[in-house]
């Protein structure tokens, strides 16, 4: 896997760029090996304020994502790493209840899922409890933060006024808020 280590207000030593580098290497066993150009690349990048590390590795079929916050710049890097090889781990999980288990995501592609251990009890937490059905109204994004707010929810799903694509608007972690949108168009 190729890692590309980043530092905002940090300096990367040669030191914590090796550490890691063979940190993340003990991710390599849950990817696939190709000849061709590597599947998977991670992006670490670490901050200075309490040792915030995101990691982000992306591979052909889908991207894993994971942000901690620790005094130890160390200690951060392994919770990170311990939480990406959690949603690996969920990821398989899910997959193989799936009725489409092998089929469609295309992951196998990407990810050696031989190599997690199945835990029963992440299944079990994995349960789908509620689904909900809602109807879209076009609003803009001002209109959807603010039903947001009022809901007390963390994300609002809403269809943009001004180009008629559903978009998620959501409350960042840090400060502020965020907006997903979509790229395809709405078929009437």
């Amino acid at each position: 896997m190729k890692v590309q280590v980043v530092g905002k207000n940090i300096p990367v030593t040669d030191s914590i760029r090796a550490d890691i580098e063979k940190k993340l290497g003990r991710m390599d066993k849950y990817f696939v090996k190709s000849d061709e150009e590597p599947l998977c690349r991670a992006v670490v990048v670490a901050y200075n304020v309490g040792a915030k590390v995101e990691i982000t590795i992306f591979t052909k079929e889908m991207d894993f994502r994971t942000e901690v916050r620790d005094n130890d710049l160390y200690a951060a890097v392994d919770l990170a790493i311990d939480k990406l090889e959690d949603q690996m781990r969920r990821l398989k999980t899910r997959m193989n209840r799936s009725k489409n288990a092998g089929k469609g995501l295309g992951l196998g592609r990407s990810i050696a899922f031989e190599n997690f251990m199945a835990e029963e009890e992440a299944a079990d937490a994995e349960e789908v409890v509620r689904t909900k059905s809602i109807y879209l109204e076009p609003m803009s994004l001002d209109d959807a933060i603010t039903r947001m707010d009022a809901l007390g929810h963390s994300f609002f799903v809403y269809l943009d006024s001004d180009d008629n694509k559903i978009a998620v608007a959501y409350k960042r972690a840090d400060v502020g808020y965020g907006v997903i949108e979509t790229e395809n168009e709405l078929k009437n």
